[in-house]
């Protein structure tokens, strides 16, 4: 099998080395294996979205001594998820939910992977039409349909889903044509992704994605999650807490292949 990986930012703010240290676990895991490492810009995300970032990344990526193959950015797949996003409601397994973040974490019980789990408030009941909506998948039905999952990480080995351990998961943003979750498992099968290579920060939501590709018959890549780097602080590198920007680096002639070098070996020293 060929193997196939993806780097895929989101151009609502600058790359940092989180990301470096994302794109090259990525670009080696195929380069080792003689396949093919994909660029895919992740560009939905609504008014956040600054297109002239795109130019940025690939810039970036050039100056970490990358290549990479380009597919198509997100913005070019909305047909797509809508199709998919009708197909799971002609399956009966989308409802409307009109919460905010802020009343799903006063009404929550519990504390899943990813913060407050959702209680399920907007399950059953007649929503105003009138009302922003998200669509969030019944994960109970949905097991109901497929049965027992399973998945494999090649770091954490074999692994049974466990969607429902964070709640009904959003498909369809209020805001936006389709969530994190519809978009990158849509995403990675058109792209013939085999191996998603990806943050520790990202295995919860495997689970979902695992559930997800069952329902749309898609297939089954691999997954790869790898460490985190981290601040001074001990959080990991976030654009939100302003994380030092790699094209600030590179603007101040800093070399990019040796900081691709040092990322490479806390990748090797980490076993990751």
């Amino acid at each position: 099998m060929e193997i196939v990986t993806r780097f895929a930012p989101s151009p609502n703010g600058p790359l940092h080395l989180g990301h470096a240290f994302a794109a090259i676990v990525a670009h080696d895991r195929a380069r080792e294996a003689g396949g093919r490492f994909l660029l895919r810009i992740e560009d939905i995300d609504g008014p956040r979205s600054r297109p002239e970032l795109a130019d940025t990344f690939r810039r970036d990526l050039e100056w970490l001594g990358l290549e990479w193959e380009e597919v198509p950015a997100q913005s070019t797949r909305l047909d797509s998820y809508e199709a998919a996003a009708s197909r799971l409601r002609d399956k009966g397994l989308l409802y409307p939910c009109t919460c905010t973040r802020r009343e799903i974490a006063a009404a929550a019980t519990r504390e899943g992977p990813e913060g407050p789990v959702y209680p399920g408030t907007c399950k059953g009941r007649t929503v105003d039409p009138t009302l922003p909506a998200a669509l969030r998948l019944d994960v109970e039905k949905a097991l109901a349909l497929t049965g027992e999952l399973r998945w494999y990480d090649e770091i954490a080995g074999e692994q049974r889903a466990d969607p429902a351990a964070g709640g009904d998961p959003v498909i369809v943003r209020k805001d936006l044509p389709a969530s994190y979750h519809l978009a990158a498992t849509l995403d990675d099968a058109a792209d013939g992704v085999t191996v998603v290579t990806r943050g520790l920060d990202l295995f919860a939501a495997t689970h979902v994605h695992r559930l997800l590709q069952a329902l749309l018959d898609l297939p089954v890549p691999r997954w790869h999650h790898h460490r985190l780097l981290l601040d001074e602080e001990g959080r990991k590198l976030s654009k939100r807490r302003g994380s030092p920007a790699l094209s600030d680096r590179r603007e101040a002639g800093e070399d990019g292949l040796m900081l691709a070098r040092q990322l490479r070996l806390q990748h090797l020293q980490a076993g990751t």
